[in-house]
């Protein structure tokens, strides 16, 4: 069995995670991890799944016959574990350039980050625009928790940072 990163994406439509994994599971493949997202109209998926290495071509054809699923594939390999892990969630007011700005931030500390997810939404009691996000990190020294709050703080007063327990 081989590991396999799948992307997958299509019109958003009632029964079509069954349809993806009856494909998987029929052709001896085990989903082992997954997001799974509907973004403005849009079905988003990412799957880490074991496929048989003789069958993985015709999993491939077998997703490609969904109507309208469009997907790239790669095979995986063992990452080095990091010495710790941290998730924050992050507010700010929205602007051009705020992923750009925290992405450069955690990078410039040599930190890895493992998941990002981002949401849009405007302020109910003042209509102003807010960018929120769900950051997960690998650290591969405790020194650079600290460095990426003051990082991160640097970007503006309008930025609220809290550690999420992981």
């Amino acid at each position: 069995m081989l590991r396999y990163l799948i992307t997958l994406q299509a019109p958003d439509r009632k029964g079509l995670v069954e349809q993806i994994a009856h494909a998987v599971s029929r052709h001896g493949g085990n989903w082992l991890d997954s997001e799974l997202r509907h973004i403005d109209g849009v079905f988003a998926a990412i799957l880490l799944l074991e496929v048989p290495s003789l069958r993985m071509d015709e999993l491939i054809e077998a997703l490609e016959c969904i109507d309208s699923l469009s997907l790239t594939y790669s095979k995986t390999s063992v990452a080095l574990k990091p010495i710790k892990r941290l998730s924050y969630n992050l507010v700010a007011y929205d602007r051009p350039g705020l992923v750009l700005d925290i992405s450069n931030k955690i990078n410039a500390i040599g930190i890895n980050i493992e998941q990002f997810s981002s949401q849009y939404e405007t302020a109910g009691h003042t209509g102003i625009a807010l960018f929120r996000a769900t950051i997960g990190l690998g650290l591969t020294d405790l020194a650079q928790e600290d460095q990426l709050v003051e990082s991160l703080y640097a970007l503006g007063d309008d930025l609220v940072l809290d550690r999420l327990s992981r």
